[in-house]
């Protein structure tokens, strides 16, 4: 991580970026627990596109909620504002759609961004394999190894037995033969239904319950995550895995490769990236959204990737 001036050091910058997270939670959080994905997925697209309109950015969206035709606002490709500086962004508004609706842990509003230029295009790509290992393991680990020996060099990173090794693997059937691999080696899992951007972040804190992420979830979060996985000192792989014929043929036309691994750098190339989530309901990166009184109260935390910075804020907005 570099420690020179990035052209994201206007005092404001970052903070003001937490209020396009906050519109998203706030609008998301009256549809918690009602079982409404849909309804509550589109409250905050369109909080989170009416807060970036009102920030000064010139902003284009790489990573969004899909293709012109088929998402009216932040879409791919998308331009918003004429502002500075000028930037690209993934946005997820409900990262845990399924958790925000059903009334349980860990949901959030996401937002990454970096420098014009600096993300890769994923196109057309709705899937990618990911391989998310903590600082200690940084530079140990080819991502096309067996699940058997990356889970050996795994364990001589972080200096405990194979045994001990715990692996976030979102539940779904495609992982079934990993997680059996993954037991028959000896280690343990932490399956989850969905949520591997929070999964990612346990793999990467310090003393937590989880030593790394295995396998397929959203390829929007994997550029997410490669974000604060540099912020965070860890190292993120990914390569797209598309899930279906229709999405193979469409990865295949636009030039991308299944067969390729490509490490955080190169999805995305700047060190001036900065990742923002705004929690929705709590999980082990942001607390939920409470109410004190007349105001609601919403904890953002901001990652720089540059400096590995992390700051925690508590906003108290009046309630509508």
């Amino acid at each position: 991580m570099s420690t020179r001036p990035g052209p994201f050091d206007r005092a404001d910058f970052p903070f003001a970026l937490r209020l396009v997270t906050e519109a998203a939670a706030l609008a998301a959080y009256d549809w918690v627990g009602r079982s409404k994905k849909e309804e509550g997925d589109g409250a905050a697209v369109e909080a989170m596109r009416k807060a970036l309109g009102c920030i000064n950015v010139n902003a284009v969206v790489m990573i969004g909620e899909g293709e012109k035709d088929k998402a009216p606002l932040l879409y791919r490709g998308e331009r918003i504002g004429s502002g500075e500086p000028e930037i690209e962004i993934a946005v997820d508004p409900i990262e845990g759609t399924t958790n925000m609706a059903n009334g349980v842990d860990n949901s959030m509003a996401v937002l990454a961004m970096a420098p014009r230029g600096s993300m890769f295009d994923l196109g057309p790509s709705f899937y990618m394999d990911k391989l998310v290992v903590p600082a200690p393991a940084r530079g140990k680990i080819d991502p096309a190894w067996p699940v058997k020996k990356k889970l050996e060099a795994l364990s001589q990173a972080l200096n405990k037995p194979v045994s001990e090794l715990r692996i976030f693997v979102l539940n779904r059937k495609r992982h079934h033969a990993m997680i059996k691999e993954i037991h028959d080696a000896g280690a343990r899992t932490m399956l989850q239904e969905n949520g591997d951007v929070a999964g990612a972040f346990m793999a990467l804190q310090k003393g937590g319950n989880v030593d790394a992420l295995f396998g397929t979830g959203g390829s929007p979060e994997g550029i997410i995550t490669a974000i604060f996985t540099r912020a965070m000192g860890g190292e993120f792989f990914g390569r797209v895995d598309p899930q279906g014929e229709d999405e193979a043929a469409r990865v295949k036309d636009f030039g991308l490769d299944p067969a390729r691994w490509m490490s955080g750098s190169e999805l995305v190339k700047s060190d001036d990236a900065i990742f923002v989530a705004t929690g929705i309901n709590s999980g082990p990166l942001c607390r939920g959204v409470s109410f004190e009184g007349n105001f609601a109260r919403l904890h953002t935390v901001i990652l720089m990737a540059r400096n590995g910075a992390r700051y925690d804020l508590v906003s108290r907005i009046p309630r509508g």
